[in-house]
């Protein structure tokens, strides 16, 4: 079945007990895949089409499952805010604002996991798992409930927390910067908690409550990269840990969320363009799963629960191409009208949309949304659209500094990722706020393959299309010149992972368009890589890039953009590539080997050029450790700067004195 760009929401009603008391909230935290298709959706809710009756058997269960094989926070109505909770809403903005106008910059931290329950917060301080009292949870009064020393990790983190429905036990998955590697630890909480257990390469976790009252964790590990198997334990005196669900088609993933009522606990697997979903019961969890829609190529569904209902999000254009257990009953809901109408409040993992107000006229800056940095009220937001050569207007964002002057001058750092159908990363970062200040010009260009304007943005710019993106990003950077923001002397080019064959492509076709480029753990080798099935993740990304070794059309495609095979002898903009020792998502070979071809390229170019010419400089970084990316590393963040400065021949006495404000040395 073909992927529709239309979306609707398809609700189905199932005869269970009553809601269960549990009311934790949970979020999504497989790698944040799932939740990038959340935001598409507009919802108009219509009638109940048929009723339900009973549960299936477990022979109606057990068909037509060949390639698997089983052993054996709240919903709330969106509320329009009165006078009085807006009021109270700008008041607290005001009383955060302060704090942090009064705040020492130096203690600037970005925080880790934190999750709510019961009367509790529950978070790392220092080196501990840790949890206070709701109301005091600003103050320094908290128990510590686990040190993360024990472990014996270099400077581990908690990356996720789950506490049990009942507050016996609270889970945590801990991790290091430099390895992807987790580990999940079990603690009793008691007048002295005590880590019950621990799992290692845990992925995703969550807990649910049988009908005895124990409490039973869900989790699933992961093996070089690959997340196939899902296990259950329960501990004290009834302890046990056993495999129950193996996901046999290697390019698959699984990964578990609990429905945001504490419900029912869902078993995702999927690929990137096809899913499956397996339900638990929350209060049954011992009994055999429940088979949501056996997977169909190109569809691509999400389970959510409220009042009695399910609701599933999909991509599919039709109820009828939706085929239903027996069991089930449902409505549909299409996409005509306003995500208001939703019969649950629209927050993560499912995001309300962006970028869907863009207008182009006469290749002019066309809006100021006038937004300014809430703390300093130095920067200003810009919204800016390029025309790609197919025409399709792609949108940017922009931020700068209020008062800049003459911002053809100023320096502009380009973001982009373009891949996976995954937003461009915004967040804030100490460094670009630093950039901001000294004057520079942040431009994200989101581009084909991203995921900003839907699913079909995201299928315009993958496999046969991958083109697109590129082209889109050339128009973005002409289209920044071309409105007087900075020139390519000044311009530069930023890029993490997958982003790196647009920013790689870029530099094959249109190196004039930059003076620098600065790239992370980036994917270069994209023919090699594809036609490598040993790779952990080589099958995993068949959707995305095509599958080169059986399809011919797919190699010459990839052959067409791949930035290692079209390195040429010519003018190259100089390039910073940040690599990890150990990276199993982008082998370090393949970095190596780019490097290498590229400055042989720029050797010979030189050659041909002869004296006087003057050749950019290609820096290889390799950071030990085995993790992707590491956000944090202050090595690498002042590496990347310094660079920068250094190869736009920008004075750079400012900018490192003010990183220090943020960054501890």
């Amino acid at each position: 079945m073909q992927q529709k760009s239309k979306l609707f929401l398809q609700a189905l009603k199932y005869s269970i007990p009553r809601l269960g008391k549990c009311m934790q909230k949970q979020h999504l935290n497989h790698y944040n895949f799932a939740d990038h298709y959340y935001n598409r959706i507009k919802l108009k809710k219509c009638h109940l089409t048929k009723c339900l009756q009973d549960k299936p058997t477990i022979s109606e269960l057990a068909r037509n499952i060949p390639s698997r094989s089983f052993s054996c926070k709240d919903f709330l109505p969106i509320k329009q805010e009165n006078k009085d909770s807006l009021s109270e809403n700008m008041d607290a903005f005001e009383k955060v604002r302060t704090k942090l106008e009064t705040q020492p910059q130096e203690e600037y931290e970005i925080i880790n996991a934190e999750v709510k329950h019961g009367g509790f917060v529950y978070y790392q301080e220092g080196c501990c798992l840790v949890r206070s009292k709701d109301e005091e949870a600003d103050n320094d009064n908290y128990e510590v409930l686990f040190n993360l020393e024990e472990l014996k990790l270099d400077q581990p983190f908690i990356d996720c927390i789950r506490v049990a429905p009942d507050e016996k036990y609270v889970a945590a998955k801990i991790r290091t910067e430099d390895s992807e590697a987790s580990t999940c630890i079990v603690v009793k909480l008691s007048d002295q908690p005590v880590m019950e257990a621990s799992f290692p390469n845990v992925s995703s976790f969550e807990w649910v409550k049988d009908e005895e009252e124990e409490d039973v964790l869900f989790y699933t590990f992961q093996r070089n990269l690959r997340c196939h198997d899902v296990y259950r334990a329960t501990f004290g005196d009834n302890k046990r840990n056993e495999r129950f669900y193996t996901e046999k088609d290697p390019s698959y993933f699984v990964f578990l969320y609990l429905t945001k009522d504490s419900r029912f606990l869902t078993i995702n697997i999927m690929n990137k363009t096809t899913s499956e979903v397996w339900l638990i019961d929350g209060l049954s969890p011992w009994d055999p799963p429940v088979l949501i829609q056996k997977r169909i190529h190109g569809v691509l569904y999400y389970v959510e629960h409220r009042d009695d209902e399910l609701y599933i999000l999909t991509n599919v254009g039709e109820p009828t191409e939706f085929k239903l257990p027996p069991w089930a009953c449902g409505f549909i809901m299409d996409t005509n009208s306003d995500p208001k109408n939703c019969p649950f409040q629209l927050c993560s993992p499912i995001r309300p949309p962006k970028y869907y107000t863009y207008k182009f006229a006469e290749g002019k800056l066309f809006e100021e949304t006038g937004h300014e940095d809430p703390i300093t009220k130095t920067s200003r937001v810009l919204r800016l659209e390029a025309k790609s050569k197919d025409g399709k207007s792609v949108p940017m964002t922009i931020f700068h500094k209020t008062d800049s002057e003459d911002l053809q001058k100023k320096p502009l750092l380009v973001h982009v990722y373009g891949a996976y159908g995954m937003d461009l990363k915004m967040n804030f970062r100490p460094e670009r706020r630093v950039l901001v200040d000294d004057g520079w010009i942040l431009a994200y260009c989101h581009v084909r393959g991203g995921g900003e304007l839907g699913l079909q943005w995201h299928a315009d710019g993958r496999l046969t299309k991958k083109l697109n993106g590129l082209a889109d990003l050339e128009a973005c950077i002409k289209t920044l010149h071309g409105q007087g923001f900075s020139q390519p002397s000044l311009t530069a080019l930023t890029a993490f992972s997958a982003g790196g064959v647009l920013v790689g492509a870029l530099c094959n076709s249109n190196p004039e368009l930059l003076r620098a480029v600065t790239l992370e753990a980036p994917f270069l080798d994209v023919l090699n890589t594809m036609m490598d099935t040993t790779l952990p993740l080589t099958l995993e990304e068949l959707e995305e890039w095509g599958n080169p070794s059986s399809d011919e059309k797919h190699k010459n495609y990839i052959k067409r953009y791949c930035p290692y095979q079209n390195i040429k002898p010519q003018h190259y903009p100089s390039i910073h590539i940040t690599a990890y020792e150990n990276d199993e998502r982008v082998p370090l070979k393949g970095i190596v080997n780019y490097t290498d071809k590229l400055k042989e390229a720029i050797m010979e170019h030189a050659k041909d050029t002869g004296e006087g010419y003057q050749a950019p400089n290609v820096v290889l970084d390799i950071q030990p450790g085995g993790n992707h990316v590491i956000e944090d590393s202050h090595k690498k963040i002042t590496a990347q700067i310094k660079f920068l400065y250094e190869e736009l021949g920008l004075d750079s006495t400012s900018v490192f004195e003010n990183l220090k404000k943020y960054l501890k040395f």
